[in-house]
Protein backbone atom coordinates (compact mmCIF):
# COMPACT_ATOMS: atom_id res chain seq x y z
CA UNK A 1 0.00 0.00 0.00
CA UNK A 2 2.82 2.33 0.54
CA UNK A 3 3.36 2.85 -3.41
CA UNK A 4 -0.61 3.19 -3.72
CA UNK A 5 -2.12 6.88 -3.11
CA UNK A 6 -6.00 8.59 -3.76
CA UNK A 7 -6.09 11.56 -6.06
CA UNK A 8 -8.32 13.94 -6.38
CA UNK A 9 -9.44 16.97 -9.24
CA UNK A 10 -13.06 18.20 -10.79
CA UNK A 11 -14.82 16.43 -7.90
CA UNK A 12 -13.69 12.87 -9.01
CA UNK A 13 -11.52 10.64 -7.18
CA UNK A 14 -8.94 7.85 -7.89
CA UNK A 15 -6.16 5.26 -6.60
CA UNK A 16 -2.51 6.00 -8.48
CA UNK A 17 0.97 5.05 -7.59
CA UNK A 18 2.57 8.31 -7.89
CA UNK A 19 5.94 6.96 -8.62
CA UNK A 20 4.61 6.39 -12.51
CA UNK A 21 5.08 10.52 -13.05
CA UNK A 22 8.69 10.19 -13.67
CA UNK A 23 8.11 7.66 -16.56
CA UNK A 24 6.01 10.38 -17.87
CA UNK A 25 2.64 7.97 -17.81
CA UNK A 26 -0.99 8.95 -16.69
CA UNK A 27 -2.65 6.90 -14.94
CA UNK A 28 -5.91 6.00 -12.33
CA UNK A 29 -8.31 3.69 -11.23
CA UNK A 30 -11.41 5.62 -10.34
CA UNK A 31 -13.30 5.60 -7.53
CA UNK A 32 -17.31 5.25 -7.13
CA UNK A 33 -18.19 9.33 -5.58
CA UNK A 34 -18.34 12.56 -7.60
CA UNK A 35 -20.62 11.49 -10.49
CA UNK A 36 -24.83 11.75 -11.18
CA UNK A 37 -25.47 7.79 -12.10
CA UNK A 38 -29.51 7.75 -12.25
CA UNK A 39 -29.06 4.15 -10.17
CA UNK A 40 -26.38 4.77 -7.67
CA UNK A 41 -26.93 8.09 -6.32
CA UNK A 42 -23.59 10.52 -6.27
CA UNK A 43 -22.01 7.40 -8.20
CA UNK A 44 -19.57 7.21 -10.95
CA UNK A 45 -20.68 4.59 -13.01
CA UNK A 46 -19.10 4.75 -16.06
CA UNK A 47 -21.05 1.73 -17.93
CA UNK A 48 -23.72 1.81 -20.66
CA UNK A 49 -24.62 -1.70 -19.70
CA UNK A 50 -25.76 -1.72 -16.18
CA UNK A 51 -29.24 -0.31 -17.16
CA UNK A 52 -27.79 3.39 -16.17
CA UNK A 53 -29.52 6.73 -18.17
CA UNK A 54 -27.02 7.23 -21.12
CA UNK A 55 -26.50 10.41 -20.74
CA UNK A 56 -25.74 10.20 -17.14
CA UNK A 57 -22.52 7.88 -17.66
CA UNK A 58 -21.96 9.78 -20.62
CA UNK A 59 -21.94 13.51 -18.42
CA UNK A 60 -19.55 10.63 -15.48
CA UNK A 61 -17.00 9.59 -18.65
CA UNK A 62 -16.56 13.53 -19.65
CA UNK A 63 -15.99 14.24 -15.68
CA UNK A 64 -13.48 11.60 -15.88
CA UNK A 65 -12.01 12.97 -18.98
CA UNK A 66 -11.92 15.99 -17.50
CA UNK A 67 -10.50 15.15 -14.05
CA UNK A 68 -7.57 12.82 -15.94
CA UNK A 69 -6.78 15.41 -18.31
CA UNK A 70 -7.47 14.05 -21.63
CA UNK A 71 -10.21 14.37 -24.36
CA UNK A 72 -13.24 11.62 -23.92
CA UNK A 73 -13.08 11.23 -27.92
CA UNK A 74 -9.17 10.24 -27.86
CA UNK A 75 -10.12 6.78 -25.17
CA UNK A 76 -10.40 3.78 -26.31
CA UNK A 77 -12.60 1.27 -24.78
CA UNK A 78 -13.13 -2.81 -25.56
CA UNK A 79 -16.27 -5.33 -24.80
CA UNK A 80 -14.38 -7.41 -22.09
CA UNK A 81 -15.82 -11.05 -22.31
CA UNK A 82 -13.05 -12.84 -19.50
CA UNK A 83 -11.36 -13.45 -22.59
CA UNK A 84 -7.42 -13.70 -22.83
CA UNK A 85 -7.34 -11.76 -26.42
CA UNK A 86 -5.35 -8.68 -26.25
CA UNK A 87 -5.21 -6.33 -29.07
CA UNK A 88 -3.22 -3.54 -30.29
CA UNK A 89 -4.77 -0.05 -30.56
CA UNK A 90 -3.58 2.60 -32.74
CA UNK A 91 -4.57 6.18 -34.05
CA UNK A 92 -7.37 4.82 -36.04
CA UNK A 93 -9.15 3.71 -32.73
CA UNK A 94 -9.37 6.59 -31.18
CA UNK A 95 -12.84 7.03 -29.58
CA UNK A 96 -13.99 3.63 -29.95
CA UNK A 97 -15.94 2.19 -27.39
CA UNK A 98 -16.61 5.71 -25.27
CA UNK A 99 -20.09 6.94 -26.85
CA UNK A 100 -21.64 4.04 -27.54
CA UNK A 101 -20.95 -0.11 -26.70
CA UNK A 102 -21.37 -0.98 -29.89
CA UNK A 103 -18.36 0.21 -31.76
CA UNK A 104 -15.84 -0.75 -28.32
CA UNK A 105 -13.01 -3.04 -29.51
CA UNK A 106 -14.54 -6.63 -29.59
CA UNK A 107 -14.20 -9.65 -27.27
CA UNK A 108 -11.06 -7.94 -26.01
CA UNK A 109 -10.17 -8.26 -22.62
CA UNK A 110 -6.19 -6.41 -23.08
CA UNK A 111 -5.31 -3.54 -25.13
CA UNK A 112 -1.62 -2.18 -26.00
CA UNK A 113 -0.74 0.84 -27.78
CA UNK A 114 2.38 3.10 -28.34
CA UNK A 115 0.55 5.93 -29.23
CA UNK A 116 1.01 9.45 -27.45
CA UNK A 117 -2.29 10.47 -25.36
CA UNK A 118 -4.24 7.81 -26.46
CA UNK A 119 -5.68 6.93 -23.35
CA UNK A 120 -6.90 3.09 -22.75
CA UNK A 121 -9.78 2.07 -20.48
CA UNK A 122 -9.96 -1.41 -18.80
CA UNK A 123 -13.50 -1.79 -16.92
CA UNK A 124 -13.43 -3.46 -13.53
CA UNK A 125 -15.77 -4.07 -10.04
CA UNK A 126 -13.76 -6.43 -8.55
CA UNK A 127 -11.71 -8.18 -10.94
CA UNK A 128 -8.03 -7.25 -11.31
CA UNK A 129 -7.24 -4.55 -13.76
CA UNK A 130 -3.44 -4.18 -14.53
CA UNK A 131 -1.64 -1.81 -15.76
CA UNK A 132 1.61 -1.83 -17.96
CA UNK A 133 4.24 0.31 -18.85
CA UNK A 134 7.49 0.34 -20.50
CA UNK A 135 9.60 2.68 -19.62
CA UNK A 136 12.01 2.21 -22.57
CA UNK A 137 10.10 2.49 -25.61
CA UNK A 138 7.08 4.47 -24.17
CA UNK A 139 4.05 1.58 -24.95
CA UNK A 140 1.67 1.23 -22.61
CA UNK A 141 -0.99 -1.74 -21.60
CA UNK A 142 -4.22 -1.97 -19.93
CA UNK A 143 -5.84 -5.66 -18.68
CA UNK A 144 -8.80 -7.01 -17.31
CA UNK A 145 -7.45 -10.00 -15.12
CA UNK A 146 -10.60 -11.78 -13.74
CA UNK A 147 -10.31 -15.30 -12.41
CA UNK A 148 -10.14 -16.49 -16.18
CA UNK A 149 -8.13 -14.06 -17.88
CA UNK A 150 -5.68 -14.61 -14.97
CA UNK A 151 -5.30 -18.31 -14.60
CA UNK A 152 -5.71 -17.95 -18.69
CA UNK A 153 -2.10 -16.02 -18.13
CA UNK A 154 -3.50 -12.46 -19.94
CA UNK A 155 -0.56 -10.20 -18.44
CA UNK A 156 2.05 -12.82 -19.84
CA UNK A 157 0.56 -12.66 -23.00
CA UNK A 158 -0.13 -8.76 -22.97
CA UNK A 159 3.83 -8.58 -22.29
CA UNK A 160 4.51 -10.62 -25.46
CA UNK A 161 1.88 -8.60 -27.49
CA UNK A 162 3.87 -5.46 -26.20
CA UNK A 163 7.59 -7.22 -27.11
CA UNK A 164 6.24 -8.36 -30.84
CA UNK A 165 4.44 -5.16 -31.35
CA UNK A 166 6.68 -2.44 -29.89
CA UNK A 167 10.08 -4.34 -29.28
CA UNK A 168 8.92 -4.26 -25.23
CA UNK A 169 11.64 -5.97 -22.82
CA UNK A 170 9.59 -7.55 -19.86
CA UNK A 171 12.64 -6.21 -17.61
CA UNK A 172 11.93 -2.14 -18.91
CA UNK A 173 8.17 -2.74 -17.53
CA UNK A 174 6.37 -1.50 -14.96
CA UNK A 175 3.33 -2.84 -13.78
CA UNK A 176 0.49 -2.05 -11.50
CA UNK A 177 -2.03 -4.48 -9.88
CA UNK A 178 -5.53 -2.06 -8.76
CA UNK A 179 -8.04 -1.99 -6.21
CA UNK A 180 -10.32 -5.26 -6.93
CA UNK A 181 -11.19 -8.30 -4.87
CA UNK A 182 -8.82 -9.54 -2.26
CA UNK A 183 -7.98 -12.96 -0.86
CA UNK A 184 -9.80 -11.82 2.29
CA UNK A 185 -13.31 -11.76 0.41
CA UNK A 186 -12.46 -13.57 -2.71
CA UNK A 187 -13.95 -16.94 -2.33
CA UNK A 188 -14.09 -20.08 -5.30
CA UNK A 189 -15.38 -23.18 -5.56
CA UNK A 190 -13.55 -26.42 -6.55
CA UNK A 191 -13.54 -25.43 -10.17
CA UNK A 192 -11.99 -22.54 -10.22
CA UNK A 193 -9.14 -23.69 -8.03
CA UNK A 194 -8.44 -26.72 -10.02
CA UNK A 195 -8.23 -24.62 -12.49
CA UNK A 196 -5.55 -22.08 -10.72
CA UNK A 197 -4.08 -25.63 -9.56
CA UNK A 198 -0.90 -24.24 -11.28
CA UNK A 199 -0.25 -21.56 -8.34
CA UNK A 200 -1.48 -23.06 -5.53
CA UNK A 201 0.10 -21.02 -3.27
CA UNK A 202 -2.76 -18.46 -3.70
CA UNK A 203 -5.30 -20.62 -2.48
CA UNK A 204 -6.36 -20.46 1.04
CA UNK A 205 -8.61 -23.63 1.91
CA UNK A 206 -11.60 -22.10 3.38
CA UNK A 207 -13.92 -25.39 4.16
CA UNK A 208 -14.44 -28.46 1.93
CA UNK A 209 -14.43 -27.08 -1.71
CA UNK A 210 -13.96 -24.02 -1.17
CA UNK A 211 -11.06 -22.16 -1.07
CA UNK A 212 -9.81 -18.02 -0.78
CA UNK A 213 -8.10 -17.17 -3.88
CA UNK A 214 -5.37 -14.17 -4.43
CA UNK A 215 -5.66 -12.93 -7.81
CA UNK A 216 -3.29 -10.08 -6.28
CA UNK A 217 -0.39 -12.20 -5.82
CA UNK A 218 -1.37 -14.64 -8.85
CA UNK A 219 -0.64 -11.98 -11.31
CA UNK A 220 2.50 -10.92 -9.71
CA UNK A 221 3.41 -14.55 -9.54
CA UNK A 222 3.09 -14.25 -13.74
CA UNK A 223 4.32 -11.06 -14.03
CA UNK A 224 7.90 -12.16 -12.16
CA UNK A 225 7.88 -15.20 -14.23
CA UNK A 226 7.28 -13.44 -17.44
CA UNK A 227 10.69 -11.33 -16.30
CA UNK A 228 9.49 -8.20 -14.67
CA UNK A 229 11.30 -7.42 -11.64
CA UNK A 230 10.15 -7.39 -8.23
CA UNK A 231 10.53 -3.94 -7.47
CA UNK A 232 9.24 -2.75 -10.89
CA UNK A 233 5.87 -4.46 -9.88
CA UNK A 234 3.55 -2.39 -7.98
CA UNK A 235 0.51 -3.36 -5.85
CA UNK A 236 -2.21 -1.55 -4.60
CA UNK A 237 -3.51 -4.36 -2.31
CA UNK A 238 -6.83 -2.48 -1.87
CA UNK A 239 -10.19 -4.75 -1.95
CA UNK A 240 -13.02 -3.43 -3.87
CA UNK A 241 -15.49 -5.82 -1.60
CA UNK A 242 -14.19 -4.26 1.51
CA UNK A 243 -14.10 -0.96 0.25
CA UNK A 244 -17.37 -0.63 -1.51
CA UNK A 245 -17.84 2.97 -0.26
CA UNK A 246 -15.28 4.15 -2.23
CA UNK A 247 -15.48 1.15 -5.22
CA UNK A 248 -17.92 -0.63 -6.81
CA UNK A 249 -18.04 -4.63 -6.28
CA UNK A 250 -20.14 -6.85 -7.91
CA UNK A 251 -19.86 -9.74 -5.43
CA UNK A 252 -20.49 -7.30 -2.08
CA UNK A 253 -23.34 -5.13 -3.97
CA UNK A 254 -25.02 -8.72 -5.43
CA UNK A 255 -24.16 -7.98 -9.09
CA UNK A 256 -26.53 -4.69 -8.75
CA UNK A 257 -23.76 -2.01 -8.66
CA UNK A 258 -21.96 -0.11 -11.70
CA UNK A 259 -18.83 -0.19 -13.35
CA UNK A 260 -15.48 1.99 -12.89
CA UNK A 261 -12.43 2.23 -15.40
CA UNK A 262 -8.41 1.99 -14.83
CA UNK A 263 -7.15 4.30 -17.34
CA UNK A 264 -3.49 5.14 -18.78
CA UNK A 265 -2.12 6.84 -21.35
CA UNK A 266 1.49 7.97 -21.94
CA UNK A 267 1.55 11.85 -22.24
Amino acid sequence: MADFAFAEAKGVEWGCFPAWKQWGVVHGFLCRTGGCSSLFPGGLNLSYNVGDDREKVLANRQKMAAALDFPLERAVACQQVHSTHVAVVTERNAGKGTLTLADAIPETDGMVTDCHRLPLLISYADCVPILLADTRTGAVGAVHGGWRGSVGKIVPHALNVMKEAFGTEPGDVVAGIGPSIGPCCYEVGQEVADRAAEYSSCLIPHGPGHYMLDLWQLNTLELLEAGVPREQIYRADCCTSCHKDRFFSYRAEKGKTGRLYAVIYRK
